[in-house]
């Protein structure tokens, strides 16, 4: 068992598609589309001013862009409903065994922590919402150090804070560009492949690669 177990937010322990969801009645068919939109501008925004070292705009702020763009590129959906979407984005939806397997590390003896893109009042609202924040030791936000993941100084926060080698942590997500990262920099990387994805790294692979994180508890 690692000492330390840290978990991107998006898409690994939030819904990113549940604030969609809420409102799939008014959204109709084109619902499932503009939620792919507006998720994959949202992280090639994030990727971009990465890249150019801009950290002007913070995570928030690139949600609401990548909402946008969606909403313009799909223009049968009322544009109205943005206000709608935005809070619900604030409380998005854990996966169901998220608290559970929390709860099992924790009680095993374990650190948690999450190391995520959000700013800090992002994943401070989210983790109030789904009721974990009671369950987590740290909340490491790239607002810390002005870059977004997969830069490396994004996972020297999690070194840092703990004050341990890359190699003692176990780090998961549902992102296979951030296990890439994560993978690179040091640490035991678990690919939560929600999607039954195919794997796009060959030369970083993960330790270990579950459908969610139930099999977590397993690896103790």
């Amino acid at each position: 068992m690692h000492s330390v177990y840290v978990f991107d937010a998006y898409g690994t322990l939030f819904d990113t598609g549940a604030a969609v969801a809420r409102h799939a009645a008014d959204l109709g068919e084109e619902g499932r589309r503009l939620a792919e939109i507006w998720r994959r501008k949202q992280l090639e925004f994030s990727w971009i001013r990465t890249l150019m070292g801009d950290s002007s705009r913070d995570f928030w702020t690139l949600t609401e862009d990548a909402l946008d763009h969606a909403l313009a590129k799909i223009p049968t959906i009322d544009p109205s409903i943005r206000g709608r979407l935005l809070e619900a984005y604030r409380d998005l939806d854990c996966f169901e065994e998220v608290p559970q397997t929390l709860r099992i590390l924790k009680e095993g003896g374990a650190r948690l922590a999450i190391l995520s893109n959000g700013s800090r009042r992002m994943l401070d609202r989210a983790i109030r919402s789904a009721g974990i924040d009671h369950l987590l030791d740290a909340v490491l936000s790239a607002e810390d150090v002005g870059r977004y993941k997969t830069a490396p100084e994004i996972y020297d926060l999690v070194t840092t804070t703990f004050r341990l080698y890359p190699d003692a942590v176990s780090f998961q997500s549902s992102n296979r560009w951030d296990i890439a990262g994560a993978t690179r920099f040091g640490f035991n990387t678990v690919w939560i492949n929600r999607g039954n994805e195919p794997d796009e790294y060959l030369d970083l692979q993960p330790n270990a690669v579950l459908p969610d994180l139930r099999g977590l508890a397993g690896m103790l």
